[in-house]
């Protein structure tokens, strides 16, 4: 069994959210937080598996409880759901640790999916979010890195971060080089280290940074 916390300060989107994942068999919402400064004190409390987090709230928004929940040890995985355009936050997000990004209209399947995927180690970028910060790398040049400042990558690395940046899992990553699963997740670790990021979120958004990720 999942165990969620959800954190909104919409009462009603709280309630919509609920009755989208409770029903699965596999997924129980534990408890409700109505803003980042309660979700923090719930998630140490109640010892979700998944946070799903709205960034604008009052007292604390996502962003900074998501930053606090995920700094300690064993911490639970943190899911962004919001309306708001990535852009607006990228500096933030990108050091935030959360796992995934998604936004409020994507369909309760998915999100449900999305939860199991986040509670399994697996990075999630909706495609929406992911066009939006291909577009801001792009086009404004004070976000973009140069790819020589990074250590070197081996030739394996440099085939599977552009992978992992338009979201394969280790498992599709493994079948388009005919590799195995678990080298793919070595090798992903290795870049994790080697890159100095958390999770595969913040892998993906630095390889759009430095110009690796396909830009189209």
């Amino acid at each position: 069994m999942i165990r969620v916390l959800l954190a909104d300060d919409d009462v009603l989107v709280r309630r919509a959210l609920s009755d989208m994942l409770d029903p699965h068999d596999d997924l129980h919402v534990v408890g409700e937080a109505s803003d980042g400064r309660e979700a923090v004190a719930l998630a140490r409390q109640l010892n979700p598996d998944v946070v799903v987090m709205d960034i604008r709230m009052p007292h604390v928004d996502g962003l900074a409880a998501t930053r606090d929940i995920t700094a300690s040890p064993g911490s639970p995985r943190v899911l962004i759901l919001t309306t708001f355009d990535v852009t607006e936050y990228i500096d933030r997000a990108l050091v935030s640790g959360a796992d995934g990004f998604l936004l409020k209209d994507t369909p309760p399947s998915e999100l449900a999916q999305a939860v199991r995927d986040i509670a399994a180690g697996r990075a999630i970028l909706s495609p929406d979010i992911t066009r939006q910060i291909v577009d801001l790398f792009r086009h404004r040049d004070r976000f973009r890195i140069d790819a020589s400042c990074l250590p070197d990558l081996t030739v394996r690395e440099e085939q599977i971060l552009p992978l992992v940046a338009v979201g394969n899992s280790n498992a599709e990553i493994g079948k388009k080089l005919h590799i195995s699963e678990p080298t793919v997740k070595a090798h992903v670790s290795r870049l994790l280290v080697k890159l100095s990021v958390n999770n595969r979120v913040q892998l993906a958004v630095l390889a759009y940074r430095t110009g690796l990720a396909p830009q189209e």
